[in-house]
């Protein structure tokens, strides 16, 4: 059988999810506030 799941790529997921990209943005910024606000540990991928 053909295995249609590909594993994800770590510089993928940062690139769409990291840090500096959310940092970028106003939405983003507003996503970073949010999460602090809730208090999460990990912010970001």
């Amino acid at each position: 059988m053909k295995k249609n799941l590909t594993t994800p790529t770590k510089i993928k997921g940062k690139r769409v999810h990291g840090f500096r990209r959310r940092k970028s943005t106003s939405a983003g910024r507003i996503i970073l506030k949010r999460r602090r606000r809730k208090g999460r540990k990990v912010l970001t991928k």
